[in-house]
This record gives C-alpha cells, sequence and structure tokens, in this order.
C-alpha cells in the first residue's frame, strides 16, 4: 500500500491542533465542576445596639422674648437722651428726659390749690366745733348748724380732691424722665432732642427696646406629633437644640415652654416656642435657624443603615450574609428611620452583617463577598 506524502504532512499538522481543542474543551466541561457559581460582591454593616434619640426637625425663627416699643405718656420737648443707638440697658436706665419746667409749674400750682383748700377746711372744722357746742347748749338753730356740719364736710372733701390733683401733677413731672422698661438692647432713636413729643402718639416713638438673654425660637412641628411632645413637655424633657444657617454653630440648651392651644387647620401644624440663655447673645431676633426638638430616647434599639432595608410586597425586608458567606432574606419591622439609619423592632439581631448594596443581584441562599467600596476620585 503506498501512502500519499502529502497526507501525511496534513495529518502532521492537523493532529496537534485538534488535541488542544480537545484538551480546551475538556477544560471548560470540568471548571464548573470544580469551583461552583462565583460569589456577588455585595456592601455590608453590622447591625448594631444603641440609644437613639426621637427627634423632630423643623426650620424655626428667633424672637425677642420682650420688645417693648418707647412711646411718651405726656406731651413734650425732649431735652436730653441719654442713651446710644444699640447700647444694652438694664431697667429702671434712663433713656430720655422731657423739658420739666411747664411740669414743674403745674405741680407747684397744684401744690398751692391744695394749701388754700386746707386752710378753708381747717377754718371750716373750727367753725364746726365752736357751733356744736352752742347747738349742745341751744344756742343756734338746727338749720344753721347743719350748714356748719356741711361747710366742713365740703372743704374736707375738697382737700382730698387739690391732693389727688397734686399727686397727679407729682405723676405727669415723673413722665418727663423716661425710663428703660426691660432690660434689653436698643434700636435705631427715632427722635432727637428739640422734638415735640405727643402723648401716646401713634406715629412716633422715641426706640424700642429687645430683650436678647433669654431668647425665644418658635418653629412648628406637624399634628401627629402633639400627643409625644405634649408627654415630654409634662415630663420636662422637651429639649431643643438649634443650629445657625450662616455659622453651622449649634446650642443645644433650649427647652420648649410653650405650645399653641390650637392647630392650624391650613397647615395642619402647631406652634412652639423654645427660651434659650442666649448669654453670649449668638442668637439674634429674626434669623432663621434648624431645629431639632427631643422628645425621648428608644434605649438599645437595633440600628442598621437605611439602605440595607428593601421594599417588597411581603414588606420589608433585608438580605443578611451568614457566616458560611450564603445570603438570607428576612422579613422585617421597621420601628422608625432616624438620619440615614432605620430602626428595626424585629428580624435582625445586633451583631448581625447585612447587606448595604447590590441587592437586586442576589437571590436567597446565594454566595456574597463583601467589598469594599471604590475610593472616590
Amino acid at each position: 500500500m503506498k501512502i500519499d506524502r502529502r497526507s501525511v504532512h496534513l495529518l502532521s499538522i492537523l493532529c496537534p491542533l485538534l488535541g488542544a481543542a480537545l484538551l480546551v474543551t475538556a477544560g471548560c466541561r470540568k471548571g464548573p465542576a470544580r469551583g461552583g457559581p462565583s460569589a456577588v460582591p455585595v456592601q455590608v454593616a453590622v447591625a448594631t445596639q444603641q440609644d437613639v434619640p426621637r427627634q423632630i426637625e423643623a426650620i424655626g425663627t428667633v424672637q425677642a422674648l420682650r420688645t417693648v416699643t418707647v412711646k411718651s405718656q405726656v406731651d413734650g420737648v425732649v431735652a436730653v437722651i441719654h442713651f446710644q443707638e444699640g447700647q444694652d440697658v438694664k431697667v429702671g436706665d434712663p433713656l430720655v428726659t422731657l423739658d420739666r419746667r411747664p411740669f414743674e409749674n403745674s405741680l407747684r400750682s397744684a401744690r398751692a390749690d391744695l394749701a388754700n383748700a386746707r386752710a378753708m377746711a381747717d377754718q371750716a372744722k373750727a367753725d364746726l366745733d365752736r357751733y356744736s357746742r352752742l347747738d349742745q347748749q341751744a344756742v343756734v338753730s338746727k338749720e344753721e348748724y347743719v350748714q356748719y356740719v356741711t361747710r366742713a364736710e365740703t372743704t374736707a372733701a375738697q382737700v382730698q380732691a387739690k391732693e389727688a390733683a397734686v399727686a397727679n401733677a407729682e405723676l405727669q413731672l415723673g413722665y418727663t424722665e423716661i425710663r428703660a422698661p426691660i432690660s434689653g438692647r436698643t434700636g435705631q432713636r427715632l427722635l432727637h432732642e428739640g422734638a415735640l413729643v405727643k402723648a401716646n402718639d401713634n406715629s412716633f416713638s422715641l426706640v424700642t427696646i429687645n430683650q436678647l438673654a433669654p431668647i425665644a425660637v418658635s418653629f412648628g412641628v406637624p399634628e401627629k406629633s402633639l400627643d409625644e411632645i405634649r408627654a415630654a413637655y409634662a415630663a420636662g424633657r422637651a429639649m431643643v437644640s438649634v443650629t445657625e444657617r450662616t455659622t453651622g454653630h449649634t446650642r443645644s440648651n433650649g427647652k420648649v415652654e410653650f405650645i399653641d392651644n390650637t392647630v392650624d387647620p391650613t397647615t395642619g401644624m402647631v406652634t412652639l416656642k423654645a427660651i434659650f440663655p442666649n448669654d453670649d447673645v449668638e442668637l439674634w431676633p429674626g434669623q432663621f435657624v434648624f431645629v431639632v426638638l427631643r422628645v425621648g430616647t428608644d434605649a438599645g434599639a437595633i440600628v442598621v443603615p437605611s439602605t440595607a432595608v428593601q421594599t417588597s410586597q411581603n414588606g420589608s425586608t433585608i438580605f443578611v450574609l451568614k457566616p458560611d458567606s450564603t445570603v438570607e432574606l428576612r422579613t422585617v419591622k421597621v420601628a422608625r428611620t432616624a438620619g440615614d439609619n432605620t430602626l428595626i423592632a424585629e428580624g435582625i439581631r445586633a451583631g448581625e452583617t447585612v447587606v448595604t448594596d447590590g441587592q437586586l443581584r442576589l437571590l436567597p441562599g446565594m454566595k456574597a463577598e463583601p467589598r469594599a467600596l471604590p475610593a472616590a476620585r
């Protein structure tokens, strides 16, 4: 039998190629049997047990605890102004002095009238004493005696009227010294020396004083939180912290002192006021601040990141990574959320590892591999 050299050469080339292909095919078939399916990369976190404060967040407005617009109680001319704009004053400090001369003259006139009335009353009393003795002796008629009694009583009443006039004149003179009714900080001076002021004039005021320490923060809360807030308020633990929008400075020494007696039917909100000492005068009337009202604490709560909680037809679920690197899908009961965290009432124990990212690629029983988050660029 004669063999063709060309056939031998062709076989020598094809045989090694065919053997390599068979080896590759065999390797592919044996791969799954050795390694199994690869683990799904996921992000994880550990459920912790901690005390979590119950908080209500709102936007508030800083308000002066007391504001007084100072006006004159008598007509007069401004003689002296004792304060500077923006000055801190104490209650009773002099603010403005009006021209005292017209009121001093009125007081002297009232005192002169009082002296005259007292002289007439003394004379009438002396006459009455004398005629009383004569009446006892039946020397004068009863009608004449009654006239002296009436005169004595009339002059005594006139004395009382003149005493009231003197007291009123002294009061009017006292009104020329206008003093600070509260402690606080003055605003702009709206009138100056030489200006004529009218009593209780609605068109003009001398100055406005705002009490800055302590100070109030007013804010609104939803109607649904009212019962919890009232319980905390009654227990004396309705504490408030505020954060200034511009500086980011936070102070946590506020306490709720007022809950409005009605719910706004248009917004469903209730107005509250918290009082802050504000000794450093950092809070300023008219400021907008971020408010956090603390009404209690959930002690020993199980906390997981909110991204671990998924919503399904059966309720809230969480993938739990077990020690054997497989995942278990659990139905959990959510108590509430607090910022970026969720409090779990049932279904998760402290120390268990939960999946926070990559849940869409998971099925119960699959293997998962925790991976670190990629570094931000």
